[in-house]
């Protein structure tokens, strides 16, 4: 696997954060006075960063206030977020495995999230999972963020290519976009945060467990 670059996403690709999104959704939620969300509804809200989260969370609770309310939620939503990161997240089973055995191959690795880098790089980091990736960039990186491909060639910048084969691990619209957009072949998994099944979005891969990832990789 010389020459080989993978780049992975983070919520509902490396890992089950639906959990701790969900309780700061709903302690926003109750903050604003609103009723609180199903965890199974948060789950189809992520993927475009914190604060669509939290645009969808109101608009299914009855609709979004004014600009500054919204920005006093944004405030208290990454607050409570950045204190409860890691409360319930974990790694979906196999993730680890396949890391190690992508390392011990020579693959070089990324993370490509819409999420801010600034919750992205500790809830990888309290997760002990930092050390596999030679860059990590969130939704706040650079000017613009996937589906748009300069958000994932800034990655693979980042992660040292120049030549060989880049592939992009996802789950969602963003991520399979995003790769054909960078011209890239795109895995996708078919548990993560999607609201259609992800096979309906045109990856060209579906994986529905992580060890089936490098036997995978080694086929292409």
């Amino acid at each position: 696997m010389q020459d080989l670059y993978v780049i992975f996403d983070l919520d509902g690709t490396l890992v089950d954060s639906a959990p701790d999104l969900h309780a700061s959704l709903n302690h926003c939620l109750k903050e604003a006075g609103r009723e609180t969300v199903e965890l199974e509804q948060v789950r189809h809200m992520v993927g475009q960063g914190a604060r669509v989260l939290l645009k969808r969370g109101l608009t299914t609770t009855g609709g979004l206030p004014d600009d500054a309310e919204f920005e006093e939620l944004v405030t208290v939503f990454f607050g409570y977020y950045k204190a409860h990161l890691t409360d319930q997240s974990l790694p979906y089973p196999g993730v680890m495995a396949a890391l190690e055995a992508l390392k011990a191959g020579g693959a070089v690795m990324g993370v490509c999230t819409n999420k801010p880098i600034g919750f992205a790089r500790p809830l990888l980091d309290d997760l002990q999972m930092t050390d596999y990736f030679a860059a990590m960039t969130g939704g706040d990186s650079f000017d613009y963020r996937k589906p748009d491909a300069r958000h994932i060639k800034g990655t693979l910048n980042e992660m040292g290519y120049c030549a060989g084969k880049a592939i992009m691990i996802g789950d969602s619209e963003s991520d399979i976009l995003g790769a054909a957009n960078a011209k890239i072949p795109c895995i996708a998994v078919s548990f993560g945060y999607t609201p259609v099944p992800v096979q309906e979005l045109g990856p060209d891969h579906v994986i529905d467990h992580f060890d089936e990832l490098v036997p995978l990789i080694k086929s292409l």
